[in-house]
């Protein structure tokens, strides 16, 4: 019996200063280190799946499968922007990054002191089964514990560093991409479309599965891809 240990690695914490390829190298270095010469299954969740991506470029040996959960694909691959409900954030950050840097910190503000506010903000526009989620009060003290954990002190940085990246053009990386790829999407996802996975699927050789979920959205197929993905973990 193989022990399977998981990792949740905190990429808000890697210096502010570590920007583009150096940050991509700097992550697939220390998942390396916690590797210790053993493949890895690395699981990426939505703007984390573009940095799973990336960090995967540097690790072709080292990692064995890649799960992409409601994953956000370029936006210069498709005519993508229009139907996210991010829309009016990306176009700032691509526009307007010094006004996106101040939202970015009065989001962390609403997040230690108006939780709920936040909360509220965020999950207005939710569809297919995020709506029930937002109504869960067991989900809700989950989420905004992670959005304060998110935004708090120089993790804001970190998240900036991420979203300012993800916007920028990066579709001819994908073409670096080896490892066998899994995809998970709800097919009523509003914040990445589900056009973003079947891009996806097309644009990375070495994707072996491709699952879109009927009913869920962004959150939702979050909370059932996992169980499902942990359950392939525990039969290797």
């Amino acid at each position: 019996m193989i022990l399977t240990i998981p990792i949740c690695f905190d990429r808000f914490t890697v210096d502010s200063s570590i920007v583009e390829e150096a940050y991509y190298q700097f992550l697939a270095r220390e998942i390396s280190k916690i590797a210790d010469g053993k493949q890895v299954d690395v699981v990426g969740f939505s703007i984390g799946a573009f940095i799973a991506l990336q960090a995967c470029r540097y690790l072709p040996d080292g990692v064995k499968n890649l799960h992409l959960i409601s994953a956000a694909a370029p936006l210069e691959a498709g005519d993508f922007l229009n139907a996210m409900a991010g829309k009016q954030v990306f176009q700032m950050v691509k526009t307007f990054s010094a006004l996106f840097v101040l939202l970015s910190y009065w989001q962390g503000l609403l997040a230690l002191l108006f939780p709920n506010t936040l909360f509220h903000l965020l999950f207005a526009s939710a569809v297919g089964k995020d709506k029930a989620l937002a109504i869960d009060s067991d989900f809700k003290a989950k989420i905004s514990k992670l959005f304060k954990s998110c935004f708090l002190g120089s993790n804001v940085r970190g998240y900036v560093r991420d979203i300012k990246a993800y916007v920028q053009p990066w579709e001819t990386t994908l073409s670096e991409v080896s490892v066998n790829t899994h995809i998970w999407h709800g097919a009523e996802d509003n914040w990445s479309p589900k056009m973003m996975a079947e891009y996806l699927k097309s644009a990375i050789t070495g994707c072996s599965h491709i699952e879109i979920m009927e009913g869920l959205s962004h959150y939702s197929c979050l909370y059932e891809a996992m169980p499902k993905i942990c359950k392939q973990l525990s039969k290797i």
